[in-house]
């Protein structure tokens, strides 16, 4: 949120110390930072301020070494309002304006981001081939690759593995052929693919 900084007590008793000028366009809030003793101040927008800007309250009581923050409201314009605000401080003791211009709210409708109907749908994918014909493609791969010898190797592991598995009739056995066999699978896989 834009902030207008009002320094007070500063230089001396009841000094006010603000910017010449303050823009915004949108609601604002007015920080009367205290640097001395306990002080009220009174905050008033002239005429052409008063029509779109408005606070709860127009005095205020700032505690010793205090920062308040007022909070302004702002309705909505057309074209930009121009005028002061006044702050006042010790009853009339110091008074400082404030030039405050506000615009109307920036359109942020050109600069929303246009996203082009073909987004929406998914990518067309190509169907996927048959079973057969990605086998023959990872086979012809296989051979271009030089990978059908080691094709060969791996069946002719499997076969004696299973071969072995049934001419001995042991557990342990069994499981160094799944391994063999599982490993065979493997290499075979990664050739084709």
């Amino acid at each position: 949120m834009p902030t207008l900084s009002v320094e007070l007590n500063g230089d001396a008793v009841h000094s006010i110390r603000a910017p010449d000028r303050f823009t915004t366009n949108r609601p604002f809030s007015i920080e009367l930072e205290n640097l001395g003793r306990s002080t009220h101040v009174h905050l008033h927008f002239d005429d052409e301020l008063d029509r779109v800007a408005s606070l709860t309250t127009a005095n205020h009581y700032v505690e010793d070494e205090a920062t308040r923050r007022i909070h302004v409201s702002v309705n909505e314009l057309d074209e930009p309002v121009q005028g002061k605000l006044k702050v006042v401080t010790g009853y009339g003791s110091g008074v400082e304006y404030v030039d405050v211009r506000i615009d109307p709210p920036v359109d942020r409708s050109a600069d929303d981001v246009v996203v082009d109907e073909s987004l929406s749908k998914p990518p067309e994918r190509p169907p996927e081939p048959p079973v057969t014909q990605r086998l023959a493609t990872a086979l012809d791969r296989a051979v271009e690759n030089g990978g059908l010898p080691a094709l060969g190797l791996a069946l002719l592991a499997v076969v004696v593995a299973v071969a072995v598995a049934v001419a001995v009739d042991s557990v342990i056995v069994l499981l160094g052929i799944g391994v063999v066999v599982g490993v065979a699978l493997a290499a075979a896989l990664f050739v084709l693919w």
